[in-house]
């Protein structure tokens, strides 16, 4: 089936099977490879991304479920050749280590403070608890999260 999306602003057909993920047509059709494939049962948030406005796993969304509707990725919050102050923070407090959460993470967090602007330590904790990291230990994730926040 034939299905129209926006992506990061940018109007976009791609040929779904019935089953294909909308992870799958993001890094696979469309070539942005930020969003990751690693659990691929929505329990490790590398896949998050926004649709419509709302942080989704795109290993649990079907492709064809995003017909008419907008996804923004980790490629797409910040204008091209610049970095989304999110993202400048995380590399500021050295949150990015492998780097294969950080888009999810990324994600979540920019969702966060699109929606509460100022968040608790617990409001961010919860926030993030959709998403895993084996790498940083998290203290530095959260300090970037709040340096992201910080007037």
């Amino acid at each position: 089936m034939k299905i129209e999306l926006t992506v990061n602003g940018e109007r976009h057909e791609a040929d779904v099977w019935g089953g294909e993920s909308l992870l799958f047509t993001l890094r696979e059709q469309l070539g942005l490879p930020g969003s990751k494939n690693a659990c691929e049962q929505g329990e490790c948030g590398s896949c998050s991304v926004l649709l419509d406005g709302v942080l989704v796993c795109a290993c649990l969304v079907l492709a064809a479920q995003a017909q008419g509707h907008e996804v923004v990725t980790v490629e797409g919050v910040a204008p091209a050749g610049s970095l989304h102050r999110v993202q400048e923070a995380f590399v500021a407090a050295g949150a990015v280590q492998c780097g294969f959460c950080t888009p999810g993470l990324i994600m979540a967090t920019v969702d966060l403070l699109e929606h509460t602007p100022s968040p608790t330590e617990d409001e961010i904790r919860e926030a993030l608890s959709g998403n895993l990291c084996r790498c940083t230990g998290y203290q530095k994730i959260f300090d970037a999260v709040k340096a992201a926040a910080a007037p």
